[in-house]
């Protein structure tokens, strides 16, 4: 007790980690309780995040800071508008062609699977075999009905899309124009000394933004590196499916694993134990060690300092808390922690409580 008394006393007798305490509690009260209606403008800023980094070296470049902005959001427009217009009708006409050749690829692998005792008696047997295909059947169904309520679900909220699409691009806009000024109104409501959430906030921008800058130029490279490998076999729905692994990459080591099951089952369907089944999956592991040895040490050696299991925590802890929004931001949640964990064992040492004090 008396340990406990004198670390909330040390906590309590610092101001500025009092101010810092303060501000995270707020912060996780308004996103605990009204995260959900504000999901659009959490998106929003997230986009003009990433932006800025673009809008600030055109800045350098000397460029005014108005037309740095216009130049930055008019690219983005084009891009939105290259994905909503060319991109995703391909998907959407690959999940549909998915959709309705299910059940000739499913009988197509129940012939496959049991086709394996016969030609590996000594590793499969037709009871082993059965008994896998009962547990996909039930699977299957159970993933039909969770996928029929998901449409019935999102086709309730798709004027809510609508509106998101229309007012999410205004609210980057904004963030991006009136960045300083929104800057400047949030710590009007701090103390004039609030140091310590300053370099908190600026090392978490600092970490957090390489991170999801990193994160995106890896998504895009092992997407088209996927899609390329794909292609060239000639792989059905090879556009879904490298999109997969693409966002694979958000969820780290899981990711990854999860996102093989479906590449692994559309191949052995399509092709079958044969050389072009040996020599795709081969290709979609090249790719998949390149990502691991290349690209993550290239992108993402500068952008954060975490231990792989802090990682791992990070993505069950609050994916368990807000699903796959949760899974989503893990890293970046975790740097916020890691930053601020960081900040108060260093306001509470010692030596610092005598220069402080």
């Amino acid at each position: 007790m008396n340990v406990m008394y004198l670390w909330l006393r040390t906590v309590f007798a610092d101001a500025q980690l009092v101010l810092l305490l303060l501000v995270l509690v707020i912060f996780s009260a308004i996103i605990l309780t009204v995260g959900n209606l504000l999901t659009p403008v959490i998106a929003s800023v997230v986009i003009a995040f990433l932006l800025e980094g673009v809008v600030r070296a055109l800045v350098r470049l000397r460029v005014p800071h108005l037309v740095a902005v216009y130049i930055v959001f008019g690219l983005f427009m084009l891009f939105l508008t290259v994905l909503l217009f060319g991109l995703v009708p391909l998907l959407v006409s690959q999940i549909t062609d998915l959709l309705n050749h299910a059940p000739s690829i499913i009988a197509q692998g129940q012939h496959l699977l049991n086709d394996l005792p016969h030609k590996y008696p000594m590793l499969l047997t037709q009871a082993q075999i059965q008994s896998v295909l009962d547990s996909l059947t039930s699977q299957i169904s159970l993933y039909g009905q969770q996928l029929l309520a998901m449409l019935l679900a999102s086709m309730r909220s798709l004027f809510s899309f609508v509106v998101y699409l229309i007012l999410m691009p205004l609210m980057v806009f904004f963030f991006l124009k009136d960045k300083e000024e929104i800057v400047c109104w949030f710590k009007g409501f701090l103390p004039a000394d609030h140091s310590l959430v300053s370099r908190v906030g600026l090392d978490v921008r600092i970490q957090a933004g390489n991170y999801v800058r990193g994160r995106i130029w890896e998504i895009l490279l092992v997407w088209a590196a996927t899609y390329a490998c794909f292609l060239w076999f000639g792989l059905d729905y090879a556009l879904l499916l490298s999109l997969c692994v693409g966002l694979s990459v958000i969820i780290p080591y899981i990711g990854a694993v999860v996102v093989t099951v479906p590449v692994v089952v559309i191949a052995f369907i399509q092709w079958g134990f044969t050389s072009d089944f040996t020599w795709a999956l081969a290709a979609y592991l090249l790719v998949q060690l390149l990502d691991a040895n290349f690209f993550v040490p290239l992108l993402l050696s500068e952008a954060v300092n975490l231990h792989p299991l802090a990682s791992i925590t990070a993505i069950l802890l609050f994916g368990g808390f807000w699903g796959f929004w949760g899974v989503f931001f893990a890293i970046p949640l975790a740097i916020v922690a890691q930053a601020v964990l960081t900040a108060c064992a260093e306001r509470m040492r010692p030596d610092q409580a005598i220069i402080t004090t």
